[in-house]
Formats: C-alpha cells, sequence, structure tokens
C-alpha cells in the first residue's frame, strides 16, 4: 500500500517530463538562435560543470536568476550575445506553465499522503519551490547540495524515506530520469512512476524497469490513481 510520495524537481515538476537541455535546445531553435546542436550541447555541458564547480548561484537566487545563469554561461560559450533576454524569458514562462500543473497536483495528493522533495540542485531550491507556491506542500526537501549527497546515489532516497517515516515499500518515487530516479529509487525499495518525456539522448530505455509510466503528471490523480497510485 502506498502511503507516501518522493518527486523529484527539475525535469518533473517544471518541464512536463523534458530534459532541461532539450527545453534550451528548442526554445534556441524557436528564437533562431544560429549555433548548432552539436555546438548547443557542448555550450549546456560547460554551463552544468561550471554551476556545479562554482558558488555563482546562491540561496537567495530565484529561479528566473537561475535561468539567466545558466543562459549566459552557455552564450558565453558560444561566443553568442543578443539573445539572452528572449530564451530567459521563454524559459520562464514555460516553467510557470508546467509548475501551475504541477501545484495542482501537488496539492490533491497532499491531501491523502505526505510528500518529500528529493533534487539535484543548487542550495536555492527551497527559494524556486516559494517562488512557485510549492513550499508549503513538502514535509521535507531533501536536496544534494545540502545533504551532500547527489542522484543516481540511492542513499538520498533513503534520506527521503526517512522523512516520510513510512518503510521503502510503501514509498513512490516519482521522477522523469530513468538512470537518476527511477534505478537508485528501486535500489532503495522504493516503487516507482516514470514520467516519461523527451530525453536528452535517445539510448534505448527498459520500460519494464519503472513500476509506472506516465506521460503527464495529471494521472497521479486520475480517477483510477488518487487513492492507490500505484499497484
Amino acid at each position: 500500500m502506498t502511503k507516501g510520495f518522493i518527486f523529484d524537481y527539475g525535469g518533473t515538476l517544471d518541464t512536463g517530463g523534458c530534459h532541461w537541455g532539450m527545453v534550451f535546445w528548442h526554445l534556441y531553435q524557436h528564437l533562431c538562435v544560429p549555433v548548432t546542436e552539436t555546438q548547443f550541447r557542448e555550450a549546456y555541458i560547460y554551463a552544468e560543470r561550471t554551476l556545479g564547480h562554482n558558488p555563482i548561484i546562491t540561496p537567495d537566487f530565484t529561479f528566473c536568476q537561475t535561468l539567466q545563469a545558466k543562459v549566459c554561461l552557455q552564450l558565453q560559450h558560444l561566443g553568442i550575445s543578443g539573445f539572452e533576454t528572449q530564451v530567459v524569458e521563454a524559459a520562464y514562462e514555460r516553467t510557470l506553465y508546467y509548475t501551475d500543473i504541477s501545484r495542482v497536483v501537488l496539492q490533491t495528493l497532499h491531501q491523502d499522503y505526505p510528500l518529500v522533495l528529493v533534487s539535484n540542485f543548487y542550495g536555492n531550491i527551497r527559494t524556486v519551490l516559494h517562488e512557485f507556491g510549492l513550499d508549503t506542500l513538502f514535509c521535507e526537501v531533501i536536496e544534494s547540495a545540502v545533504v551532500g549527497i547527489r542522484k543516481p546515489d540511492q542513499r538520498i532516497f533513503a534520506l527521503g524515506v526517512d522523512a516520510l517515516d513510512i518503510r521503502p515499500e510503501e514509498t513512490v518515487v516519482v521522477g522523469d530520469s530513468i538512470t537518476k530516479d527511477i534505478i537508485p529509487a528501486k535500489q532503495a525499495g522504493c516503487q516507482t512512476v516514470w514520467y516519461q518525456g523527451e530525453q536528452w539522448d535517445n539510448t534505448p530505455i527498459d520500460q519494464t524497469i519503472p513500476d509506472q509510466i506516465i506521460s503527464d503528471l495529471r494521472e497521479l490523480v486520475s480517477d483510477r490513481h488518487i487513492r492507490r497510485p500505484v499497484v
């Protein structure tokens, strides 16, 4: 029986299941930024590694400021100027759309289940959750930059289970990444729901790994799932 949920943040609550790298790439295409996909991918990886190894993002950074930091580093690496504002505004508007949907789903689940957030983030996830009105819905927030453990280390999900104060098999983990969410959550003994969206690469995925697959977060609160999200 399901007694609680653990949610991922990035790619799960803010993009509709789409990897952030692909979100940016499609925005670059839409805005006619003069760059190839190979060049963009190199710039995206460079920006993420730079943010991961340097204290550029501080705990008070909003998500809009986080997007600005990411896009600035991407464009600097590409040697391109003049698109930062357009990319950031488009990405933020998209994020508002998906976090609005996520808020309704979480509010519905929150009526019957305790919720915990487990996220690889930059140290400012609490500021971001407040920004989107999600901060009151989780009984605990476990952030990699704070606890010193990053996905795909299964121990970060064990921390989430401990925060829920239930058994792993009574816990449902919802995430968009098979490698960073679903596999380590199963290793920790949890039930899993894979939020299937556009991935960073085309590596074939064994769809028998997750216990359940959804393509829209609202499936979690459809009539047939509201009391028993996972069989």
